[in-house]
């Protein structure tokens, strides 16, 4: 039976929309994401949605409130986790926000990094399967499945309703 841990990622837009919020995972030695660059979110909570969701961790991670959010699709990893567990995650895009994001927080360091340039991050690998379908400006959401195994992905397919 699939009953994966449910996750957010979003990607927040800066006003020109050209470069993107980041967090470089960079403060605690035992993440499995160190070194990494990745969107905001997490995993969602039972007693909330996954609007909800984002809303929170962008606001514990950035301290702002994203607006104009937009779902850019879904990832299915089996196996992602360090584990072996299996993720779901909803992909979204934030065209603005209120506030003045802080810059740090516990999990690492947050950057304005330009969209064009992604690619040359360190990230996840699979990362450059689905980011530019975040950035493409097709309209229907994009729904991903990307197995994983011993911390690589396997294989990637993709469909657009």
């Amino acid at each position: 039976m699939y009953r994966p841990i449910l996750a957010s990622l979003v990607f927040i837009l800066s006003a020109d929309k050209n470069n993107v919020l980041l967090v470089h995972r960079n403060k605690r030695g035992n993440d499995e994401h160190l070194g990494k660059y990745n969107g905001l979110g997490g995993k969602m909570e039972k007693d909330e949605d996954i609007l909800s969701c984002i809303l929170r961790e962008v606001q514990e991670e950035a301290a702002i409130t994203i607006e104009d959010v937009e779902l850019r699709g879904t990832i299915s990893w089996p196996g992602f986790g360090k584990n072996g567990e299996d993720w779901f995650g909803f992909i979204f895009l934030a065209h603005s926000y209120q506030g003045e994001p802080k810059m740090t927080n516990e999990e690492g360091d947050l950057h304005w990094k330009p969209i064009a340039e992604l690619a040359d991050l360190p990230m996840w690998e699979g990362d450059k399967y689905f980011l530019p379908l975040v950035f493409d400006g097709n309209p229907s959401p994009f729904h991903g499945s990307m197995p994983y195994a011993n911390g690589r992905p396997i294989s990637w397919t993709c469909s657009r309703g």
